[in-house]
């Protein structure tokens, strides 16, 4: 079997325990994944490119065959340049199967060498995306069972929000 190298493309804001299940498996599969932290001007990022790929590289020391960068452009140009024949994707739900689905297709057609393989999440983070995240983080509730320590505490830091999980100012009082 030939050695592949592959390219797992995300904006990562912030990364995941599920992003990290999907990246240590593809880990296992591929020779080399190299983590391409996307670079889109049209999404308004909570952290700071810099911030993601030092919160990325952080989370992954220990893999020795993934490396992390970021990339803007077409997700084909970026497999060129790092050499790779493989793109890999999470598939959480059925809901993410129609975009998934173009966008591979669309990149076989402007490289017919692209190859994309979708790897669904462990069970426990089908349900898992960064939005719902920064939201939770926003809000004030607890992601701890959902990112790296590292992660949780740059949220925290981020938002200004000592703890997470605690009683709002304002908020109506618990009766004794």
């Amino acid at each position: 079997m030939p050695l592949v190298k592959a390219i797992y493309p995300g904006t990562f804001d912030p990364i995941t325990n599920g992003h990290l299940d999907i990246l240590s498996r593809a880990a296992q599969l591929f020779e080399e994944v190299q983590v391409v932290v996307a670079v889109n001007v049209r999404k308004h990022t909570l952290f700071t490119l810099d911030e993601r790929l030092t919160l990325i590289r952080e989370c992954t020391g220990h893999l020795g065959n993934v490396h992390v960068s970021s990339f803007q452009g077409l997700t084909v140009d970026c497999l060129r340049i790092f050499g790779a024949k493989v793109v890999i994707r999470g598939l959480r739900a059925v809901s993410d199967f129609e975009y998934e689905f173009q966008m591979a297709l669309m990149n076989k057609k402007m490289d017919a060498g692209c190859e994309t393989v979708h790897l669904m999440p462990s069970e426990q983070y089908t349900y898992l995306n960064s939005s719902v995240i920064r939201e939770i983080a926003t809000l004030g509730g607890s992601v701890a069972e959902f990112v790296p320590h590292n992660v949780e505490t740059a949220l925290r830091v981020k938002l200004g929000a000592p703890t997470f999980g605690g009683p709002k100012v304002g908020a109506p009082k618990a009766s004794p």
